[in-house]
């Protein structure tokens, strides 16, 4: 697994807990700086510079994931209703489909917010170890 990879899943974790985001920043920053080298971080910071997409339907996803996908499980819940009440198994196509389509967009939105995340952590670091050197010098 790259670093990369194993930094996102930290965030991840992050991401399950009940927090604010500055605490979860600084318990994830805590991670990074003590098992990634500086040079290792400059590189998982560009790679994640890349890999961050920077269009609107992206950015309302990582702010209001749930609000996104909030329409689908409605979708999924009324194909799942009437397909018992109304003994139409047709209906339970549209559960199937508006349930697919919500967990697809839980799980963007999820790695999203953990990448943003891990970004956030490694600028946070940066600033912090500028703010050392000039202060030393």
């Amino acid at each position: 697994m790259s670093q990369t990879g194993r930094l996102v899943m930290l965030a991840e974790d992050q991401l399950t807990e009940y927090s604010t985001d500055a605490r979860k920043i600084e318990k994830l920053r805590q991670k990074i700086s003590l098992s990634v080298s500086p040079a290792q971080q400059k590189q998982v910071k560009q790679e994640l510079d890349a890999d961050l997409p920077r269009n609107f339907f992206d950015n309302i996803l990582l702010e209001q994931r749930q609000a996104v996908s909030l329409p689908f499980w409605g979708i999924a819940g009324l194909g799942l209703l009437f397909g018992i009440s109304f003994t139409q198994p047709v209906d339970f196509v549209a559960t199937g489909l508006g349930g697919a389509a919500a967990i697809i967009i839980q799980r963007r939105g999820w790695k999203l917010q953990a990448k943003n995340l891990v970004m956030q952590a490694l600028t946070e670091i940066e600033e912090r170890t500028q703010s050392v050197r000039t202060a030393s010098k």
